[in-house]
Order: C-alpha cells, then sequence, then structure tokens
C-alpha cells in the first residue's frame, strides 16, 4: 500500500544514519536541524537523558514549524538522541580526540548499553509518542594502533559513545544484542509502534 501525501515525516536531526536509515525503510523525511544545545540538559539516568534531548529536538522543530503555519500540514516531528552507559558513565559525544582514545582504551573488550531516546509529535493534534529503546553493545579487543588509526579518521568525534556500527568502526563491534538501529541511532520497530500511538501506519509515510 503506498501512501498519500497527507502525511510527512520531519526528522529533526542531522544525523545522517538517521536519516539514510528512514531512507533505506522507504521513507523521505524532511530535516530540520532543531539546534537544541545538549549541553544544557544533565542526568545521570542514560533513559532520561536520551528521552529529554530527543523530545527537546522534537518540541523545538515542532514550535518553529507552527510559526510557520504548517499546521494541517499532517507533519509528524521525530526527535531522537543517543547515550552511551558505560561502567556508570554516561557518554554523549567525546570532547575531543584525546576523549575518544581514552574511551576506547576503556571500552575495548567489554560492553556497555547504547540507548536511543524517541519522541514523536503529530503537528496537527499537538499530540505526542515517546519510548527509549536500549541495545547491548559488545566490543573489540583493539590495540592501541587501532585506536590511533580510528580516532584519527573523526568519525568518532560526531558520535555518541565514540564509535559507529555502520561505518568505519563497525569492525571494532563483536556483536550487538537487541536492534542494531538502536545502535544507529533510530529504531525502525520503535518508530512504527509510536506512530500507531498516535494513530498513524508505517506505510502511510512509504514515499
Amino acid at each position: 500500500m503506498a501512501s498519500t501525501d497527507s502525511r510527512r515525516l520531519v526528522l529533526a536531526s542531522a544525523s545522517p544514519a538517521r536519516l539514510r536509515t528512514l531512507q533505506a525503510a522507504g521513507i523521505e523525511p524532511e530535516v530540520l536541524v532543531s539546534g537544541v544545545d545538549e549541553s544544557t540538559v544533565d542526568s545521570t539516568n542514560p533513559d532520561t537523558l536520551s528521552l529529554t534531548l530527543g523530545r527537546l529536538k522534537a518540541e523545538a522543530v515542532a514550535e518553529r514549524l507552527r510559526r510557520d503555519g504548517r499546521v494541517g500540514s499532517g507533519a509528524l516531528v521525530l526527535g531522537c538522541d543517543s547515550v552511551l552507559a558505560f561502567d556508570g558513565e554516561i557518554f554523549g559525544k567525546p570532547a575531543d580526540a584525546d576523549d575518544a582514545t581514552k574511551r576506547w582504551a576503556q571500552m575495548r573488550g567489554r560492553s556497555g548499553v547504547l540507548h536511543t531516546g524517541h519522541c514523536l509529535i503529530d503537528l496537527d493534534s499537538g499530540g505526542h509518542a515517546e519510548a527509549v529503546a536500549a541495545t547491548v553493545v559488545h566490543f573489540a579487543v583493539v590495540d592501541d594502533d587501532e585506536i590511533a588509526a580510528y580516532v584519527a579518521t573523526g568519525e568518532p568525534l560526531h558520535v555518541a559513545g565514540a564509535f559507529t556500527l555502520d561505518g568505519i568502526g563497525g569492525p571494532f563491534v563483536e556483536r550487538i544484542e537487541g536492534d542494531p538501529g538502536t545502535v544507529i541511532g533510530l529504531s525502525l520497530p520503535l518508530l512504527r509502534r509510536l506512530l500507531a500511538q498516535l494513530g498513524v501506519r508505517i506505510f502511510d509515510l512509504w514515499r
């Protein structure tokens, strides 16, 4: 079943990985970056932190669309944020290359839990649905040269936990327990459930 143009997903994120995930699932979202300052939110609970940041991003973009007169357009705004819970700490994006190197020295050969908060807002009704997905990540026993080479690519500086599953860092993840989309930054099964809470079917968003 193909969709009409009545529903449109707006992705409140600059993440190319989240965009690629949606596109691979047949959804071509409009991308609007929220501009939320992530440093303003502080919590020691990874679920609370990731969900709060995802909600703030979605709300910021939804408010912008309201000001632009987009209510009635059928837009659904999705905000997501990811953090890695590791050894009692919460890892977002590393501060710099030294920080990324230190993290990898801690993480190698061990495991952490990647939490991704999702917040979906129906611009027309004002309704929202939100939840957190969590996936266990087991890291490979990488040596110092591998860590240095990986950090030098710049990739780990731009992602939560200083690693990717779908990029250069993929070989350094031995296995995961859970939805790989959570680790990439957007869980499609969870998105489907959130859409259903708002009375929308996933195929309504297929291009």
